[in-house]
């Protein structure tokens, strides 16, 4: 019941494969699914699959589709962010400046990202995953009378009929239809080649099992017509584990690594309720035991599927399984990802000092402590010519920064990110102090004679 897929990536001990096989095997028993399958990917290569089934025998395998439901907004997201580096849209346009006429065209394209656009969660009646698409063949179906449940911009609301503009949105952008652009733009360049909109042979059965009885039901497929940007796609556990590495690593061909790790940063507060769980540009973001986690889940009626990524540790999780409820295929994901992580943990890359050309004399003697009144931070390089903000003591404000090509520094995280860190220098050329946002940092704390706003008292330092 183990497939492996072979790779230059050192293999997995044979205790913690045994211990990813438990937890599928207990996620297959205690969830009651008729099959189960579970992946793990890291350095960019499948390390391990497994499967548990119903029928003896007749175990899934990793080239198993199976449908995934809303990670399907992954992939909508992706080809949105690829309009917005070719130039062709911005994130903060109002969706009314590419697709007119849909009635909410007020709220931004980040908004329908990131579920902070105000929009209902479902579609008018009837129960959109359990009917024809032709049932709903316009936006004006798909949105009804009442789209609009909140504020856009005040607070999150996951919404599929948001994804389902986002859809329409590329096809307006681009001029060809949303699955051409998928299938074009990001599956054939990642070799996802079962990764389908319509189910391909080997293929599971979607079932519904009684909550109170073991027996089952089978759950019909429809075709969703117009939602399909929201939730249609059937995948592959192999499949998924390579979509998880480009959302580790990035690809030219499809999306730069600048943009995925966009991708990945909160757009606005958590859900209601879930203080743990946030919303990037098409990514569920959470906080788990051992660090942070950056996927999705999906579900249709049959089908349950999770997909989450630790980037720290270069690790992917995948789980699918065919029943409408009971498998946890979210926390299963998760926990794939963390048994390795705590078994095998990643090794650091071996330090290398800085390449010559990136060695600047007078970018060195920059580094060393420097002080934001009496707080000490330390500077130190980084690659690139980039340089680090760090304070010496406790907890505080670390961020990264970018060398700009003008000179100084853009903040690339934390409370900095975005601002302008430069130096300032006297009239005979010597470094008065650095100017961060208009925070100064001077060589001393409060030093006579320095840039120190307010200025220093004249007595200076003294005891009680």
């Amino acid at each position: 019941m183990i497939g492996r897929m072979t790779t230059a990536f050192e293999a997995l001990l044979p205790t913690t494969e045994r211990s990813l096989l438990h937890r599928v095997a207990r996620a297959q028993s205690e969830g009651r699914a008729p099959s189960f399958v579970g992946a793990v990917a890291r350095g960019g290569a499948m390390v391990w699959s497994g499967s548990r089934s119903c029928v003896d025998g007749h175990a899934p395998d990793a080239d198993t589709q199976y449908r995934i439901g809303s990670i399907t907004k992954v992939f909508t997201a992706v080809l949105v962010l690829r309009l917005r580096d070719e130039g062709l849209l911005g994130l903060d346009d109002p969706l009314e400046k590419h697709l007119p006429g849909t009635g909410v065209g007020e709220v931004t394209v980040a908004q329908l990202l990131g579920h902070t656009a105000g929009l209902a969660a479902e579609t008018p009646s009837p129960w959109w995953e359990r009917t024809p698409g032709a049932t709903r063949p316009e936006l004006a179906d798909v949105l009804g009378e009442t789209p609009v449940l909140h504020p856009a911009g005040r607070s999150f609301h996951y919404s599929n009929p948001g994804y389902t503009l986002l859809g329409a949105l590329v096809e307006a952008v681009r001029g060809v239809s949303w699955e051409e652009a998928l299938r074009t733009e990001i599956l054939e360049p990642l070799g996802m080649d079962r990764t389908t909109g319509e189910p391909v042979a080997p293929h599971a059965g979607g079932w519904a099992v009684h909550p109170w009885a073991d027996v089952m039901l089978p759950e019909p497929t429809e075709d969703l017509g117009v939602m399909g940007a929201a939730g249609r796609l059937w995948s592959t556990a192999a499949d998924l584990c390579r979509f998880g590495g480009f959302l580790i690593e990035g690809d030219d061909s499809v999306l730069r690594a600048a943009s995925v790790a966009e991708m990945r940063v909160p757009v606005g507060p958590p859900a209601v309720g879930d203080p743990l769980m946030g919303y990037g540009l098409g990514l569920q973001l959470a906080q788990k035991e051992g660090g942070a986690l950056v996927g999705h889940g999906g579900s249709l009626p049959g089908f349950v599927a999770g997909l989450w990524v630790d980037v720290e540790e270069g690790l992917v999780g995948v789980a699918l399984a065919n029943a409408t409820s009971g498998p946890m295929t979210g926390v299963v994901a998760t926990d794939l990802v963390r048994i390795v992580a705590e078994a095998e943990p990643r090794l650091p890359e071996p330090w290398r000092p800085l390449p010559e050309s990136e060695v600047d004399q007078e970018l060195l003697a920059l580094t060393g402590p420097w002080y934001w009144g009496t707080y000490a931070f330390g500077l130190r390089l980084g690659a690139e010519r980039g340089v680090v903000l760090e304070p010496l003591r406790g907890a505080g404000r670390r961020a990264r920064f970018k060398a700009l090509p003008e000179g100084g520094w853009i903040g690339l995280d934390g409370y900095y990110a975005g601002e302008t860190l430069r130096v300032v220098r006297r009239p005979d050329g010597g470094v008065s102090h650095l100017d961060l946002g208009s925070f100064v940092f001077t060589r001393e704390p409060y030093e006579p004679g320095d840039a120190v706003p307010g200025g220093v008292d004249e007595k200076g330092w003294r005891g009680l």
